[in-house]
């Protein structure tokens, strides 16, 4: 599989140093998606990819990048830039479960509570929110997904390539699995 992760600042494949990356970087397949924390179909995503990484173990390398859809989400900023703040204290996956998890729960009071509760230190990350500390790595997610033709989430690129298909475990699993072409409608 060819992989030319160094195209521009930000390709659809996982870039290391860079990207919140769960599973080895030279894992044979690649998932990458561009995500809005308070999107409904964001959050129907989640449990599909965390079955997929189940499943697919070491197998698979899953990245997030955010893709804050503020117009249509008046939380989904805040609660980016909680997760970059989480990053910055070494918890970016736990705060990113979370805010998934309580997608109906995304006030910044609400945000401070999930970093008490992970024992960070809420009144930084609460400082960091309100300072827009993290907002312009969450500029370069957004214009990187802009530049990909991103224009709505949950997007998904799988082996490098934008993935329109159902966002259901069976048919993501075809995609990163390369089954997807052998499948009749």
């Amino acid at each position: 599989m060819k992989r030319n992760p160094t195209a521009d600042s930000l390709s659809t494949w996982p870039m290391p140093n860079r990207d919140h990356i769960q599973g080895p970087i030279d894992a044979p397949m690649m998932l990458v998606e561009y995500g809005d924390y308070e999107c409904p179909y964001c959050g129907e995503a989640y449990p599909v990819v965390k079955e997929i990484q189940k499943r697919m173990g070491n197998l698979v390398c899953f990245a997030f990048r955010n893709f804050p859809l503020v117009n249509a989400h008046p939380h989904a900023q805040h609660a980016a830039e909680a997760a970059e703040a989480a990053a910055a204290q070494g918890h970016f996956w736990e705060m990113h479960d979370l805010l998934y998890e309580n997608q109906q729960a995304l006030e910044d009071d609400d945000i401070v509570g999930y970093a008490s509760a992970m024992h960070l230190d809420a009144n930084r990350l609460q400082r960091e929110i309100s300072t827009g500390t993290h907002a312009a790595r969450i500029r370069e997610d957004f214009r990187s997904g802009a530049r990909h033709d991103v224009n709505g989430t949950p997007t998904f690129f799988v082996n490098g390539v934008r993935y329109d298909g159902e966002t259901d475990v069976e048919e993501l699993l075809a995609a990163l699995t390369g089954k997807a072409a052998l499948r009749t409608p």
